[in-house]
């Protein structure tokens, strides 16, 4: 109930949000209409199809997407017909193209429908045409229920959040509507200038449906909405309680209690519905009871993963014969993180030798209610969770919560100490300076974009500008920005980032075809020299093999803001994620 609340009152933010100025016009164009006969149900229609549509696009694959973008096609025109027959009623009655008299006759029927004369369904028929073109900007709320969908698989509740989030929308535009109602009628009673206010609003939602189809609702918008409601909105998130978009971001987040006070947290889950094991035959909560258990969570181009991985493996190592089991449950982030090959690939690449769960499926995940990586939880020889870590940090108290359990268990002699480790290049510890935050570059999840016109969704486009303050991005060339990263289509595009970190990481990998992509890394416009990364040389050189995260900067000297440029000399490169260190 708290989170359907708090999915309510974020969509009800987005009236202050510029990005809902482009469906303003459409929902205004019946603001002159009886509100239970027309305002209503275009609200309605409004609300059930953005949460279908949303409910897709998280859970579902490629076809979805695709549906997505016919329906928007098949939208605009609808929309782009009604504003014709607002500005030219009378053309609407005399052309006999049917695509005009379509738009004709719809507007009519709504308006026979607002007088009570007919059915409500064209109003409704509008406000899904509506419903399918608004794309709200994904704030901390709804970036919550999204990322936590396409996570935790479809379910009611998924569409139930979407719906809320969408009726909270549709409420406060309801407000809106009915004093802009008032507004109008007085302006038609007092100057006589109706059909003048009709054909205004008409010519509107023509230049809605203009921007909308050219892409100008998603850019600048998008970054003003960010700076005026996402605050507000973290907020509400943080008050009830919810943890945001399931990230890698996260630097660290412990068990209240201490090693010396373990209380139980639950049973421990099954670990039913990998796809596949590595290392190990496939393991069951019930072979493993009167074992100690630490699961870590993790993925392969998560940093914060890798620079705990370490730690893992050295406890792995140090009490595999004093009966302890770890066991890696590799929960995918990115697309290309569920192909088994790749994991594979980077299990063998980090030394990883205990058993390795491929999540896939979430199921593992789901059954852990698990919302982080990495997390690690600590489970008894009787198969009870006693304590958890999200994050990185407090590896010396993780390894004492081992011993203790080791020692619970009934093990003599169980190892002393912490262990000594010391990561290298990737795997190294992130510095104390780092000011820049994990960044997407899928439109999803992208912030502090600054290419100018913003980014177009699932089509190719020529970018170009460069990052002026501190965590600003932006592209250079032509490429294809999706969801969950961008595509480069032609040769010597490059990506421009201000940073202030040591380390700077990018998730890569080749296009389809698989065939490397040579690029070139600088810092403030020279070859980085002794601060190259441990996946390029001192004059910035690297290529892109493979799907992962590439380490591309580190700096030797003093950490200050820097601008951070890779220039890719081939096209065919998919980039996903910044993180720094």
């Amino acid at each position: 109930m708290l989170l359907l609340l708090l999915a309510y009152l974020g969509g009800v933010l987005t009236i202050v949000s510029p990005c809902i100025l482009p469906v303003l016009p459409f929902v205004f164009a019946r603001a002159d209409k009886p509100f239970l006969q027309s305002g209503l149900p275009t609200l309605v229609g409004m609300a059930a199809a953005f949460a279908v549509v949303a409910t897709l696009a998280a859970v579902g694959g490629g076809w979805a997407v695709a549906a997505n973008e016919y329906g928007r096609y098949a939208a605009l025109f609808l929309v782009a017909l009604f504003g014709l027959a607002l500005v030219f009623p009378e053309l609407s009655e005399r052309l006999s193209q049917p695509l005009v008299a379509l738009g004709g006759r719809l507007s009519q029927r709504a308006d026979e429908a607002a007088a009570g004369r007919a059915a409500i369904w064209p109003s409704l028929l509008l406000g899904v045409a509506i419903g399918l073109l608004w794309a709200p900007c994904a704030g901390p709320v709804l970036g919550l229920i999204l990322t936590g969908a396409a996570l935790n698989g479809a379910s009611a509740m998924t569409s139930l959040l979407l719906l809320a989030y969408a009726a909270g929308a549709a409420t406060s535009l309801a407000l809106a509507l009915l004093a802009g109602g008032r507004v109008f009628a007085a302006m038609k009673r007092s100057l006589g200038v109706g059909e003048w206010v009709r054909r205004g609003v008409g010519v509107l939602v023509l230049v809605a449906a203009g921007a909308i189809a050219l892409g100008a609702d998603t850019g600048a918008l998008t970054r003003l909405s960010l700076a005026s409601t996402a605050t507000i909105e973290q907020r509400l998130v943080d008050a009830f309680g919810g943890h945001g978009a399931m990230s890698d971001n996260l630097k660290t987040a412990d068990a209240t209690e201490d090693e010396g006070n373990l209380p139980v947290e639950g049973k421990m889950p099954p670990l039913d519905g990998a796809v596949e094991w590595l290392n190990s035959p496939p393991l069951t909560r019930e072979a493993l009871k009167g074992k100690v258990v630490l699961i870590d969570f993790w993925t392969y181009s998560c940093i914060n993963c890798l620079r705990a991985l370490p730690y893992v493996e050295a406890w792995a190592e140090k009490y595999k014969d004093q009966g302890l089991v770890v066991i890696g449950v590799h929960a995918p982030e990115f697309a290309f993180e569920k192909n088994i090959a790749n994991v594979k690939r980077a299990v063998t690449d980090l030394g990883i030798t205990y058993p390795v769960a491929i999540d896939n499926n979430y199921a593992i995940w789901r059954a852990f209610k698990n919302e982080y990586w990495p997390a690690h939880y600590f489970i008894d020889a009787e198969g009870n969770i006693r304590h958890h870590h999200f994050g990185e940090g407090s590896y010396d108290r993780s390894e004492r919560v081992i011993q203790k359990l080791l020692t619970e268990a009934g093990h003599k002699n169980v190892a002393t100490g912490v262990v000594s480790v010391s990561g290298s290049g990737i795997e190294a510890g992130a510095s104390s300076t780092v000011k820049s935050p994990e960044t997407y570059v899928g439109y999803r999840r992208a912030e502090n974009f600054v290419s100018p016109g913003g980014a177009v969704h699932d089509t190719s486009h020529d970018y170009s500008g460069a990052p002026a303050e501190l965590n600003d991005w932006a592209l250079g060339g032509n490429w294809t920005i999706t969801p969950e990263h961008a595509t480069l289509n032609v040769a010597n595009g490059n990506i421009g980032y201000k940073f202030h970190a040591r380390d700077l990481h990018l998730v890569l990998g080749p296009g389809p075809d698989g065939k490397p992509v040579r690029f070139k890394v600088t810092i403030d416009g020279k070859a980085p020299g002794d601060s190259h990364g441990a996946d390029t040389d001192i004059n910035g050189n690297g290529t892109v093999t493979t799907q992962k995260l590439y380490q591309l900067v580190r700096q030797a000297g003093p950490v200050t803001d820097r601008v951070f440029t890779i220039e890719f000399l081939d096209p065919g490169v998919q980039a996903f994620a910044f993180t720094f260190g």
